[in-house]
């Protein structure tokens, strides 16, 4: 329960008490000073308290920014101010140094360090008139705007991609409304979201050309309910960690599931083997997102982060055909299901994921080159947080930089020397027959030259690249080496162990952009971070037949996985319970 404490003589007429009650609040009238003090005394310390002026005018939209907001430890807007349960003694404080007037405390939150968020309103009204004639003034300036019109329409995510803002968005704001009407939460939507998704692999794995028609519509309509529930929570309010891990992790987990599910149809209609296509669909949308995380992470808080190339963009953004142009050619989530969906209903397997491929490494060459552009042309100054970061996105497993103490220098060093550990390692995988030590001979170098890469701050131009080369080092070896293996169930079992630690890969991601840091140690060091990983897979290929490498390609995905969902699991639910500062991150369209 939250409680709301309405400060000053009540005004005749005024709803105020009504929409604060709307909107959750217990709330407390406090004619005086002395009143509003004690009130605001004798609310519990584990809850979010709000204090409101009684001559408050504006929309019920309006309070619900400024005081619901789970986001913010504090929020204010004219006339309100809310604290939750941490920021309560800096809220008495404020009070008892500058009085229990709204706006008064706004500002001595914020004089005192603590920060305050003031929501952007627009058109939506929110004032305290000094005056019988101010005050009907803002009352029809509060009818003349319809703040519902505006809830729906900033429902929808700022910045998108064609697909999704055309096709999508003009309808599924009503769904999310319909959901909150019904006391649906995002969570909930999420959920559904994936188990739809699931089922148009099932229908995918089918085979039969009325199963591929039913699993891209389904597949259609996984992605309407995965765009209603960031819409629901915004709608509602209805942020958290918790949601945020889920509608983040479970997008990755429904779009592998499918390429799965086609790879199984594929099978099951004509024998046709397509797994090596799936899984190179999956290294290379992983190795997309990694580089997306990887450059956002190394510019997040740099300073002097300006380059030409970054102003040319900026200035083709205030372009409108060129804004949507260049969203389309990174085939973002919505395009991209829309053509697996469209493919799947009216193609085979096959052309899916050769388009699907074809598409997406044009869009990594495009996204890629620029952010190479940018950091090359740029004189940013990276921070402490963000070489730690870019080295937990490493995830070196055997030798860390304390232990190498770094010897690799500076500048271009760092993805020079995992660009040379990558290529002799998958070049050297690909032109050996399998069971070759040539694999294991190929992968130490490989292990020492990548730990050396990390050996010293990650802090250099491109140093934001040295993560996705080991993604696609690691993966790729994996890919290549179950392909000459060629035997059944090889490249399944490899498409299961890449899946695996691209979770874990994804989780250490949402951890570092939830601000509660990378996973711990130990878990890197229990599944062996991607060079012990690799120097695993290349010695079992190395000593067993294809079949038993297959079988212990398995047993070690299973591994992999329950390890990483074991932990996962444990840490997301446990900071959800202890209250972690709820997520919603916009980020770059998925």
């Amino acid at each position: 329960m939250s409680t709301a404490i309405v400060t000053g003589q009540p005004v005749p007429g005024s709803s105020l008490e009504g929409d604060l009650r709307a909107l959750g609040f217990d709330v407390r009238l406090a004619p005086d000073a002395a009143d509003a003090e004690a009130a605001l005394a004798g609310v519990p310390g584990d809850q979010r308290v709000a204090v409101v002026d009684a001559g408050f005018v504006g929309h019920v939209h309006a309070l619900r920014l400024g005081l619901t907001d789970p986001r913010f430890t504090a929020s204010a807007i004219p006339g309100a101010v809310t604290a939750k349960p941490e920021a309560r003694q800096a809220l008495q404080r404020a009070a008892e140094d500058t009085g229990i007037a709204p706006d008064a405390l706004a500002k001595g939150l914020e004089a005192a360090g603590t920060d305050v968020h003031r929501p952007e309103l627009g058109e939506l009204v929110a004032a305290v008139p000094a005056d019988p004639q101010a005050r009907n003034e803002a009352r029809q300036a509060v009818a003349a705007v319809d703040d519902e019109a505006i809830r729906l329409r900033t429902a929808v995510k700022a910045r998108d991609g064609f697909f999704t803002t055309y096709c999508i968005s003009p309808y599924s704001r009503y769904i999310a409304r319909w959901c909150a009407r019904r006391g649906l939460t995002p969570n909930q939507v999420t959920t559904a979201s994936l188990l739809v998704a699931l089922i148009a692999a099932g229908c995918a794995a089918t085979g039969t050309r009325p199963g591929f028609v039913a699993a891209g519509v389904l597949l259609l309509l996984s992605f309407v309910l995965d765009c209603t529930d960031g819409q629901l929570a915004r709608y509602s309010l209805q942020y958290s960690t918790l949601g945020a891990w889920l509608d983040a992790t479970f997008d990755r987990a429904k779009e592998y599931a499918y390429y799965a599910g086609l790879a199984l149809g594929a099978a099951n209609a004509t024998g046709d083997d397509v797994w090596a296509l799936a899984l190179g669909a999956m290294v290379l949308q992983t190795c997309r997102h990694v580089v997306d995380f990887s450059f956002n992470e190394a510019n997040h808080d740099a300073t002097a982060n300006t380059s030409p190339t970054a102003a040319l963009s900026d200035k083709l953004d205030s372009v409108g055909w060129t804004v949507w142009v260049r969203r389309m050619i990174v085939l973002p989530i919505g395009e991209r299901w829309a053509l697996i969906a469209v493919l799947t209903a009216v193609t085979t397997p096959r052309i899916t994921f050769v388009v699907l491929l074809i598409g997406c490494a044009l869009a990594a060459c495009y996204t890629t080159a620029g952010r190479v552009l940018r950091s090359l042309t740029r004189k940013a100054k990276r921070t402490p947080r963000a070489a730690q970061a870019l080295a937990d996105l490493a995830d070196t497993g055997l030798l860390d930089g304390a232990t190498i103490r770094k010897l690799r220098g500076g500048g271009y060093a760092a993805p020079l020397l995992a660009a040379i550990a990558a290529v002799l390692l998958v070049t050297d995988v690909a032109a050996s027959d399998y069971g070759n030590w040539a694999y294991f001979g190929a992968a130490c170098p490989y292990a020492l030259l990548s730990s050396l890469a990390v050996s010293g701050p990650l802090t250099g131009p491109l140093d934001w690249l040295v993560p996705p080369i080991f993604r696609a080092a690691e993966y790729g070896t994996v890919l290549l080496i179950a392909a000459k293996a060629d035997v059944q169930g090889a490249l399944p079992a490899a498409f299961g162990l890449v899946a695996a630690v691209a979770y874990h890969h994804y989780d250490t991601v949402y951890r570092i952009r939830g601000g509660t840091g990378a996973p711990p140690r130990w878990l890197t060091q229990a599944i062996g971070g991607h060079d012990g990983r690799t120097l695993l897979v290349t010695l079992l290929a190395a000593l067993l037949t294809p079949t038993d490498f297959t079988l212990a390609l398995t047993v070690l995905a299973v591994v992999v996985a329950l390890v990483v969902l074991a932990e996962s699991i444990r840490f997301w639910v446990a900071s959800a319970r202890r209250g972690a500062p709820a997520v919603h991150d916009e980020g770059e369209p998925a």
